[in-house]
């Protein structure tokens, strides 16, 4: 398993392949479908964003109440296609890395490919096992969005595939 370190270079992300296991460690995000919304429209209006996109890796997560003796509670991914109509946006802003679940639609696969992007996913089910990688938890914005509000997670050997590389391949196969 090849262990990685945010910010993710254009060099460490070309690096990877479609089906590698990576260990992630470093400063990832929480955001769901509101925040992504919120996202792209701030975007839209051209205001600055609450975060660097540049150089931030996006986790398709909505958490749960803080845990006794951890910092957060459950953290398993959420299906990423209900993302992917604001995708584009945020790849073109600059986004190039995004966790997540399960396949994305053939706009999304092309997009990452153009931008150099990467998409991971992550063990789906077992969100109460994840926890126990993040090592911090702070909402950053839209707290009154409750478990969709963004979160900066500071996360240490966060378990991940490579699902979509930044050739495009992928581990869904031709679909």
């Amino acid at each position: 398993m090849k262990k990685i370190v945010v910010p993710l270079d254009a060099r460490t992300i070309q690096s990877l392949k479609a089906g590698q296991e990576v260990l992630l460690s470093g400063t990832i995000y929480t955001a769901r479908d509101q925040a992504h919304k919120r996202l792209v429209e701030t975007i839209k209006a051209r205001k600055p964003l609450p975060l660097c996109l540049e150089e931030a890796v996006i986790y398709y997560c909505g958490p749960t109440a803080k845990q006794k003796n951890r910092p957060i509670g459950s953290c398993g991914p959420t299906t990423s296609a209900r993302m992917d109509a604001f995708t584009g946006a945020l790849l073109a802003k600059g986004l190039r890395v995004m966790i997540g679940k399960g396949r994305r639609c053939p706009e999304v696969k092309q997009a990452i490919k153009k931008y150099k992007g990467i998409y991971f996913i992550t063990y789906a089910g077992c969100g109460a096992l994840l926890n126990k990688y993040v090592r911090s938890a702070k909402v950053i914005a839209y707290p009154e969005l409750g478990p969709e509000a963004i979160l900066k997670l500071e996360v240490e050997d966060f378990p991940l595939f490579v699902a979509i590389d930044a050739r495009g391949r992928n581990i869904y196969g031709q679909d």
